[in-house]
């Protein structure tokens, strides 16, 4: 299982989540779970993963989509 940052929130979700944030004076992310299961990686291609990942201040993950 994979969580990330739900990127597609409806205005009605961000308007519920805005009145409940509201109410309890604390900010909220909003997150999406994924059934993916996460690849095998040899250390070449872990290496070049985090190459990346350095290069560019992110973080990634290999799954087998």
């Amino acid at each position: 299982m994979l969580c990330s940052l739900d990127t597609q929130v409806t205005e009605e979700k961000i308007a519920a989540i805005n009145a409940l944030e509201k109410d309890l004076g604390k900010t909220l992310i909003a997150f999406q779970c994924h059934n993916l299961k996460p690849s095998e990686l040899s250390e070449a291609e872990l290496q070049r993963i985090q190459e990346v990942e350095t290069k560019l201040g992110l973080s990634l993950v290999a799954v087998d989509a």
